[in-house]
């Protein structure tokens, strides 16, 4: 199902190239549908996840739904990575690798949506669940 990944990213760009969307929207766009179908393949065990494409006078709406219900990320908040190493810093003990390790990546790619959607939601319903974004 990885594969489902970047195929929804292409047909995403496709369609909004299509529309005539301006290409810091499109790209906006990819990097959200990028996030939401990575979520859908991480938390669901069903292969059957759909993304959809929807276009209003207000702007794009993506939508990514999954028959499973398992629970979405919260987003992580920036203080989280408060404890990153320093780039160019070198660790002389291991403690640095050990802490990367450690860190939880759930969420910190609903950092990103937060940051280019103008809003985004989840809705889980008995039928699944429906993560949505607008542009």
């Amino acid at each position: 199902m990885p594969g489902g990944v970047p195929e929804a990213r292409h047909r995403v760009q496709e369609a909004m190239r299509a529309w005539g969307e301006p290409a810091e929207r499109i790209e906006a766009a990819a990097l959200i549908v990028t996030e939401l179908v990575t979520n859908a393949v991480q938390h669901t065990s069903t292969r059957k996840i759909r993304c959809r494409l929807l276009r209003s006078a207000d702007g794009v709406r993506i939508c990514v739904w999954n028959r499973g219900r398992a629970r979405i990320p919260s987003p992580a908040s920036p203080g989280d990575s408060a404890d990153l190493p320093v780039a160019g810093v070198l660790a002389t003990d291991g403690q640095d690798d050990d802490m990367l390790d450690h860190l939880a990546e759930d969420g910190r790619g609903l950092l990103l949506v937060d940051a280019l959607a103008a809003r985004w939601g989840t809705r889980a319903a008995l039928a699944g669940r429906l993560v949505w974004a607008d542009l």
